[in-house]
């Protein structure tokens, strides 16, 4: 993964540095508020190539949901004072990152957590959003993460999967060239943050993307700065965070000082969490009015950037994902934090004690609205989930109806292959015959009955003589609604009428 090419390459790498050190934990930033502008706000790919915008994603570590439709994309922000290949940064880097010495990060300072995670909903038809940060000291299960560890803080999943991963990988084979290895060390620890984040909140991922601490102030030069509101000033030496009460417009620097103070805010982390929603909320709305998506040289550096610094699921087809997300405005996408308990000391450790059965009601809540009452439904048949497999000679068939089906209504379910048919099935499970009928008349075939497909799932076989289906009048996306406090560190939503929230 040597996405930042020709820079300088420290003697020392992520194989050298032992466990203590690279799991150590240091002050937090939101390098992901960056990238999700860049990504959500995705119109000015229109301008470039496919191959352009292909160049972004590399990383296997999770199979692919639809780029088109319902879907949900989790933002990283590593901690890391290092480029993607594990080189660390130059000391005049560091400096202007108030990120430390060369040799504090040698000695441990940042490693690789995810001091930042965001989880997005984003509604059919690409109208609305919905979002909630994860407060990166909550306690939690780990998922596939390798290594002893199972338990910790959630934004640990990554670097300590990584680290083991890297181990295992050099005991393997011990010559293996530092850009490899850091490559897939890395995607391991892509993958454990996902099916964490899976575990905890209780939805699928789709899609994920992630960026460093160098790609954040990478992208906040091209853009400008950026405008934000302070309820009261600060001043706070760690993260390099002075600043007066107001709206003002920060440089590059001190954007990335503002999202990674919490030390001196009233609710510490909590409060951080909130200025990396409306620093977000910011940087669309000044994409949307500042003209830079009008652009075509800044733009093009704003891909350069990505290019460098951004990682995404190879799987994700940004082009077709920014056809439906033109019309998402800061007005409709609306910010959350999750819930937590209280406080408590965890090997030794200050962490947040969450409960993970009410963080998967509220997710669910926000992210799929309840069904409609039975007297309003009537021909109402897109409640199932279409799990959708090619048995035809046409490559990605099976994404493109999965994208269609979904923008007409229907859940998204697995997408993958099957082995060669010449004629298309389409199968339900117990609950799902009103949908199975509606899709197999779709495709000019009947539907079928199968017990070994999931109870309110239907599943579509696609043969050699397969197209998209043209489904029309689809499905209007539904409001997001969510039973969770509207303000207060807690839950509280992040808003503002200009794009530009006050926040401590």
């Amino acid at each position: 993964m040597n996405r930042d090419r020709g820079q300088r390459v420290s003697a020392r790498t992520t194989r050298q540095a032992p466990l203590g050190r690279r799991l150590a934990k240091g002050a937090g930033y939101s390098a992901s508020c960056a990238l999700a502008a860049v990504v959500l706000v995705a119109s000015g790919f229109s301008y470039l190539t496919v191959r352009d915008v292909d160049s972004i994603g590399s990383s296997h570590a999770i199979v692919s949901g639809p780029s088109i439709g319902a879907q949900n994309i989790l933002l990283m922000g590593l901690e890391s004072r290092t480029y993607w290949n594990g080189s660390i940064l130059p000391p005049k880097i560091l400096d202007k990152l108030h990120a430390g010495s060369e040799q504090a990060v040698a000695d441990g300072t940042g490693g690789n957590d995810t001091n930042t995670l965001i989880l997005i909903h984003i509604f059919a038809g690409g109208k609305k959003a919905v979002g909630f940060s994860i407060p990166r000291d909550d306690w939690v299960q780990f998922a596939d993460t390798e290594g002893p560890q199972q338990v910790g803080k959630i934004d640990q999943a990554y670097g300590v999967s990584m680290f083991f991963a890297e181990q295992r990988l050099v005991q393997q084979d011990p010559n293996m060239p530092q850009d490899r290895l850091a490559f897939l060390g890395n995607e391991a620890g892509q993958a454990a943050a996902v099916a964490t984040v899976e575990q905890l909140t209780g939805v699928h991922i789709d899609h994920f993307a992630a960026i460093n601490m160098y790609g954040f102030y990478e992208l906040a030069k091209v853009l400008g700065g950026v405008e934000v509101c302070l309820k009261h000033p600060v001043n706070d030496p760690n993260s390099g965070a002075h600043f007066p009460a107001g709206y003002q417009h920060l440089n590059p620097s001190q954007a990335l000082a503002f999202v990674r103070q919490r030390d001196g805010l009233p609710n510490g982390d909590l409060d951080r969490t909130h200025r990396q929603q409306a620093f977000l909320d910011s940087v669309m709305e000044q994409l949307r009015t500042g003209g830079v998506l009008n652009d075509l040289t800044k733009v093009e550096a704003l891909i350069n950037v990505a290019r460098q610094y951004i990682v995404t699921d190879a799987g994700w087809n940004l082009l077709d994902f920014a056809s439906q997300m033109r019309s998402l405005t800061s007005k409709n996408l609306v910010f959350y934090t999750l819930p937590i308990v209280g406080y408590e000391t965890i090997d030794s450790q200050d962490a947040n004690v969450v409960n993970p059965a009410h963080i998967k009601s509220i997710v669910n809540a926000a992210f799929y609205a309840p069904s409609a009452p039975k007297a309003a439904r009537h021909a109402k048949t897109q409640d199932a989930t279409v799990d959708v497999f090619n048995g035809g000679g046409v490559q990605g068939l099976a994404h493109h109806v999965s994208a269609a089906l979904v923008k007409a209504g229907y859940h998204a379910g697995q997408i993958g292959n099957t082995s060669s048919r010449t004629s298309t099935a389409v199968l339900f499970g117990r609950g799902a015959a009103a949908s199975g009928a509606a899709i197999a008349k779709l495709f000019g075939v009947p539907a079928v009955g199968s017990a070994s497909v999931h109870p309110g799932h239907v599943e579509i076989l696609l043969g050699t003589s397969a197209t998209v289906p043209v489904i029309s009048n689809p499905s209007p996306s539904p409001s997001p609604t969510v039973s969770i406090p509207t303000s207060g560190p807690q839950g509280g939503a992040v808003t503002a009428d200009n794009g530009i929230p006050c926040v401590n």
